[in-house]
């Protein structure tokens, strides 16, 4: 065995340890003549006149894989094999790659090497950092064919392109709704599971999404941030002040299909629809009564509970209903109106 004066390796042969010195002695003496490139073996030179040359002898006998490097095609047919022999210690997670492997056991040290030079961003892999830089240059080399849309990473891109092709690979497994990410069917399947992670610090309240929690802290707070420009409105939710814009655009995009109904709400368009299909969906527990909106069953429980929130503040008259109550003040104020005009009648007729 021949024996590297200056590293633990060795050789069985003089040739292959005259090839390994190079290493340290940095003799790179093989040189491309086609770019700046140079190496210390003629094999590793051959290997890389092939980036040139577009030559990929090493092919996959499965697919349409091929590679210049037979290392590369060993590695690639365990895609087909399923072999993972690389084995992490601390989990049961295995790879089909060393580098693989290496990457995976970051998440268990926490080691995160490359660092950001202008930020405290730090990652395990550097072509995520490669990314993440785009930040600062704010590069987005992705470009859409379809629209001006440009994107920092090329995820992004091909989301993007699904609001043009109309897309939805991810399906829902338990009704008919379809996503174009995996991330917005995950926070669908929360209306199936009813998982409400989201909760309020000031009471009881959760939520499916973060955006509804932070639409529902307005209300401890008061705060409603989205003004109208042409009245006085405001409202917490950005989605509320569209719906209000409608009211004076007199934009109503939602059409019915049987009649010249529309309406500036799809909720309300749902409601609409079912005077044609005579739909009842809310049932009373206590009755045969039905609604088509869950807001007239509310009304009518409250004629077995017998509950009256509505308070005249003239008198000790209630009602059930709103709408009672307008007609009793209603009708309270046209009986004044009928006296004072009796009464006044009278008085006339005294004079006379």
């Amino acid at each position: 065995m021949y024996q590297c004066r200056l590293c633990e390796y060795s050789a069985g042969q003089l040739y292959t340890l005259k090839n390994h010195m190079r290493v340290h002695t940095r003799d790179k003496r093989y040189k491309c003549n086609q770019c700046e490139y140079s190496a210390s073996r003629l094999g590793v030179l051959k290997l890389h006149i092939r980036t040139h040359t577009g030559e990929k002898p090493y092919k996959c006998e499965q697919c349409d894989y091929s590679t210049c490097r037979s290392g590369d095609l060993k590695v690639h047919m365990r895609v087909h094999t399923r072999d993972k022999p690389y084995k992490c210690n601390h989990c049961e997670y295995s790879a089909s790659q060393i580098g693989s492997l290496k990457l995976h056991i970051r998440i268990h040290t926490g080691e995160k090497p490359h660092k950001c030079e202008q930020c405290d961003y730090s990652t395990c892999r550097s072509g995520d950092l490669k990314v993440h830089m785009r930040v600062h240059t704010r590069d987005k080399p992705y470009k859409c064919n379809h629209c001006e849309y440009s994107a920092s990473h090329m995820g992004n891109l091909k989301v993007h392109i699904r609001t043009h092709t109309g897309e939805k690979p991810y399906k829902c497994e338990q009704c008919q709704y379809r996503a174009s990410q995996l991330s917005v069917l995950k926070l669908h399947i929360r209306t199936h599971t009813g998982e409400k992670p989201y909760k309020c610090k000031q009471c009881q309240y959760s939520a499916s999404y973060m955006v509804c929690l932070k639409a529902h802290i307005h209300t401890h707070t008061g705060e409603k941030p989205y003004k109208c420009d042409q009245c006085e409105y405001s409202a917490s939710r950005l989605g509320d002040l569209k719906l209000h814009m409608r009211n004076h655009t007199g934009e109503k995009l939602y059409k019915c299909k049987q009649c010249e109904y529309s309406a500036y709400r799809m909720g309300s368009l749902k409601l609409h629809i079912r005077t044609h299909t005579g739909e009842k969906p809310y049932h009373c527990d206590q009755c045969a009564y039905s609604a088509s909106h869950i807001g007239h069953l509310k009304v009518h429980m409250r004629t077995h509970t017998g509950e009256k929130p509505y308070h005249c503040d003239q008198c000790a008259f209630s009602a059930s209903h709103m709408g009672n109550l307008k007609d009793t003040f209603a009708l309270t104020q046209a009986k004044n109106l009928i006296i004072a005009i009796s009464v006044h009648t009278v008085h006339l007729a005294w004079d006379i």
